[in-house]
């Protein structure tokens, strides 16, 4: 049997690249730190995943755990042996496990010259690169030679809400019917995986920056109308008329820049859209407007999912109108159980707004996306 090692044992691990490796036939050694949830996959050596409405469930078989702070050795054993790699731990946690991973795959070199690809399976661009960086931070100049021909990093892109989510089950996971797992065909070594839901193809950056300026930028939009407005929940909020069509003028902007950036059809792209707005309007899958709407500061960043689409229209002749509006709103989320929240409103306490625009999204004083974004704070 295939073996896999994930990196991450939460509800994403679980509920989507879990699943679809262990239908595919892997064994799938899952890598955490969280003691409680390692005892109980080595305890069951299995679990449930279950569509959110749907009575049956998707039992998953062949399922172990290491945690990585109590058994090294295993972990690089298990590194050794694998025939594929994946995380799903968050993007900020790439740079806490590279240096194992590193120790892991200096191992298997000294021992296992098969090719092997490590797929970083996070909401973020460029991930697996990333990763690979990190990497190659801990590694000698001679084996990072050899790990450049042997361990490929392709990149992803990942697609599937997972709410935050109790159960007297352990370790059942609640999902949505809708999965995507995008592949960059071109950064895999040797052959090619064979995985059930697991798309490859050769022109990610499309794949990327669909998901993350319709489902993610969408998201958000919701996210900080619906804060500004005092919804509570997204589901609850995707029933307010104004927010709704706030967020189908935000997709309107980022779906002319994609169609004209990408060429997809744009009856394909239409329907991509609408069965993202049913997805936010799910009852089932609904979230705290306040848990969507956080890391303020990372969201508005220049690269990310507010600000990138904005300049790339700008770019184009055509005017962000709405997207305008929601980062302002974004620059206005005032939670103080968000750390990055606090750290916004202090700034524009200390420094005014025009300071805070500038230093948050990048928009320089004469910039006409500056402009934009101060006339609808």
């Amino acid at each position: 049997m295939k073996k896999a090692v994930h990196f991450g044992a939460g509800n994403i691990g679980r509920g989507l690249i879990g699943l679809l490796l262990s239908k595919a036939g892997y064994q799938v050694k899952f890598i955490d730190v969280v003691e409680s949830l390692v005892e109980d996959i080595n305890e069951l050596g299995k679990y449930n995943v279950q569509i959110f409405g749907e009575e049956e469930k998707i039992l998953v078989e062949n399922v172990s755990a290491i945690n990585s702070d109590k058994n090294l050795e295993g972990l690089f054993d298990a590194i050794v042996d694998a025939d594929i790699i994946t995380t799903a731990t968050g993007a900020n946690i790439l740079k806490v496990i590279a240096p194992n991973i590193a120790k892991g795959l200096t191992k298997r070199l000294a021992k296992n010259k098969t090719p092997l690809n490590v797929i970083a399976c996070e909401n973020m661009i460029g991930g697996s690169i990333a990763l690979k960086n990190f990497v190659c931070e801990n590694l000698s100049s001679e084996i990072k030679s050899e790990v450049e021909k042997l361990i490929g990093f392709p990149n992803s892109a990942i697609d599937r809400i997972v709410p935050v989510q109790k159960h007297d089950e352990k370790l059942l996971v609640q999902v949505e019917d809708y999965a995507e797992w995008d592949v960059d065909s071109t950064g895999i070594v040797g052959e090619l995986p064979k995985i059930e839901g697991m798309t490859l193809v050769k022109n990610l950056d499309a794949y990327i920056e669909r998901k993350l300026f319709t489902v993610n930028t969408g998201h958000a939009s919701v996210a900080y109308l619906a804060y500004r407005d005092g919804f509570k929940d997204i589901s609850a909020a995707m029933q307010d008329k104004k927010i709704v069509s706030a967020v189908r003028d935000v997709w309107a902007e980022t779906s002319a820049l994609l169609i004209d950036k990408y060429k997809f059809a744009p009856a394909v792209h239409r329907k991509y859209v609408e069965a993202t707005e049913r997805r936010f309007a799910n009852k089932y899958l609904s979230d705290e407007v306040t848990r969507v709407a956080r890391s303020p500061k990372r969201k508005l960043s220049p690269q990310d999912r507010l600000i990138s689409p904005a300049n790339q229209l700008l770019e184009r002749g055509i005017v962000p109108e709405t997207l305008a509006k929601v980062a302002a709103a974004a620059l206005k989320f005032d939670f103080d159980g968000d750390p990055e929240a606090v750290e916004i409103q202090n700034f524009i306490k200390e420094n005014g707004i025009d300071s805070a625009i500038t230093q948050f999204t990048g928009a320089e004083k004469n910039s006409e996306l500056f402009a934009l974004i101060k006339n609808n704070f």
